[in-house]
């Protein structure tokens, strides 16, 4: 039986909104209501912070730094 890989916390909602600036139409509209439906994900599961897969800590504090 294959077991279902857990999807990464507001895994969704954060692809829909990528999705949604991708989009060569792009509608502010439906993009903003995507990035509201983020933010109360993010909000309600307490997220701290994001991460590509394969990403390590390391890596992501080293990118954080050069846009301070």
């Amino acid at each position: 039986m294959d077991q279902a890989r857990p999807q990464p916390v507001c895994a969704q909602e954060a692809l829909d909104l990528l999705n949604c600036v991708a989009e060569s139409n792009f509608d502010d509209e439906k993009c903003l209501r995507l990035l509201h439906s983020l933010r109360a994900c993010v909000l309600n599961k307490k997220v701290k912070k994001f991460s590509l897969s394969g990403q390590t800590n390391q890596e992501t504090d080293l990118r954080s730094k050069k846009h301070d």
